[in-house]
């Protein structure tokens, strides 16, 4: 894919970013979410929140990217542990959200930094699920597609 076509998808699907927001807030009232996972979400909220990150939020376009893949990761991290089904109750936006994170998650790291996306990657990824994380996803036919 070219480097072009990679922004642009980057692009809309960082349009996804208050709706990723809604759906973290219900995922944090859910009763059915463990502690820990609420955690993580809260966690990765709260670096999205925050100006100053890895990648500061006052870059244009690249200082969100790495706030949606942190949250695409957290999330697609959550649905290892609860069932999808609970997410897709507290998604608002279009679509279904599963297939919205798998793409979310394959085209931000062909756009941050490499060290960004393997730290990020690196700190939610449950251990020893690294390979199987992806597996699970891959399955799935991506939401938004770039045809060539």
């Amino acid at each position: 894919m070219a480097k072009a076509e990679v922004k642009s998808r980057m692009k809309n699907l960082l349009l996804f970013l208050p709706n990723l927001f809604v759906l973290c807030w219900g995922l944090l009232k859910d009763s059915r979410i463990s502690k820990l996972e609420k955690a993580m979400v809260a966690g990765a909220v709260v670096y999205t929140i925050m100006p100053l990150d890895f990648i500061p939020d006052f870059l244009p376009f690249i200082g969100q990217v790495d706030d949606v893949y942190l949250i695409a990761l957290t999330l697609m991290r959550l649905m290892q542990s609860a069932p999808a089904d609970i997410v897709r109750e507290h998604w608002r936006g279009g679509g279904d959200v599963v297939p919205l994170l798998d793409s979310i998650a394959r085209v931000a790291p062909m756009i941050l930094p490499k060290r960004v996306s393997r730290v990020l990657s690196a700190k939610v990824e449950p251990a020893g699920n690294a390979g199987k994380l992806a597996d699970n996803f891959s399955k799935r036919k991506p939401l938004l597609t770039v045809e060539e």
